[in-house]
């Protein structure tokens, strides 16, 4: 069956893709998948169900991913220099449609990043929430719940 008959096997696309266009750091293809009422969130907490529930390691609006991504192509972002690398690797993925016509995406990651000779794991628990948008499907929320969310974390320069 052709993925542009079938949904599911889109969505899961789009999520791979994101991974990918991280792992290459091409951020502005990146912010590309995102619908402009699009955000990013992790939560600071594993149980926190909401980013006005509590403080959050991250939660930003589509204007705020933004301007994180014109801040990484500034040759003086100095917390990213030499550059970070990762490797996102995804499973479990679990396609769902849902009443509103979104689809959800849960899956399980791993990401490994490094930089300056240093690797830092990370273990998530991913949610988007993909949305049509002019015919193309977008992230409307990207939700990343780390294993060890509520565990001391340096700043997150480049999204996960």
């Amino acid at each position: 069956m052709s993925d542009v008959l079938d949904p599911e096997r889109r969505a899961a696309r789009l999520v791979e893709l994101e991974a990918s266009l991280l792992d290459e750091r091409r951020f502005e293809d990146w912010l590309s998948l995102y619908a402009p009422e699009g955000c990013y969130w992790m939560p600071a907490s594993y149980e926190q169900s909401s980013p006005d529930d509590a403080l959050s390691l991250l939660y930003e609006d589509r204007r705020l991913l933004a301007l994180r991504v014109r801040r990484l192509a500034s040759p003086v972002v100095h917390i990213e220099v030499p550059p970070s690398r990762t490797h996102h690797h995804l499973s479990a993925v679990q396609v769902s449609a849902l009443p509103d016509q979104a689809i959800q995406v849960d899956s399980m990651q791993w990401i490994a990043m490094v930089r300056s000779g240093e690797q830092r794991v990370f273990s998530a628990r991913c949610r988007h929430r993909l949305v049509e948008v002019n015919g193309a499907l977008l992230i409307e929320s990207k939700t990343v719940r780390l294993l060890d969310c509520d565990s001391g974390h340096r700043g997150f320069a480049i999204p996960l």
